[in-house]
């Protein structure tokens, strides 16, 4: 889809319903978790990680799934997938994100999830989901009161 962005306005100039469409709206959900995560080898929503919003047709929307903190499994090239997906842990895949280990010993990088696209118009719930292709190690997500998960889904404009 073509975007549509708004126009130059002038001094003097009348505000129009279509201008004021044309501007982003902003957090549209969001969903936050201190509670540290176990991750297993199915595909599991993440503690805390659901959203849901009313879409409206042809905008853009940006979500953004992130965890401070991922302990991979301990065994070399194992690794914890976030992915954003739609509706529950078997939906459809947004976005998937990796953290691997380089060598037997695990290790604890932040995750970050982003996906821009549109959506049908309607109530829309989206999850962040982990999994691991090992336990090896107990892989988790580490969160703080200080540094949360969290599940942000903001709308960017029209598309």
């Amino acid at each position: 889809m073509a975007i549509n962005p708004n126009t130059d306005f002038s001094s003097g100039a009348v505000l129009t319903a279509a201008q004021q469409n044309r501007f982003p709206r902003g957090v549209m959900a969001l969903a936050t978790s201190t509670t540290n995560y176990t991750v297993t080898t199915s595909t599991a929503i993440a503690t805390g990680m659901t959203v849901t919003f009313t879409a409206v047709a042809n905008r853009y929307y940006k979500v953004t799934y992130y965890e401070p903190t991922i302990t991979t499994p301990s065994t070399t090239l194992g690794y914890v997938a976030s992915t954003i997906r739609l509706t529950n842990a078997a939906g459809t895949q947004y976005q998937i994100q990796y953290s691997q280990t380089p060598t037997a010993t695990s290790y604890t990088p932040g995750n970050n999830n982003f996906f821009v696209g549109t959506f049908s118009a309607g109530s829309i719930t989206l999850v962040g989901c982990l999994v691991a292709n090992t336990t090896t190690g107990t892989p988790t997500a580490g969160r703080a009161s200080t540094s949360p998960a969290y599940l942000l889904v903001e709308d960017i404009g029209p598309a």
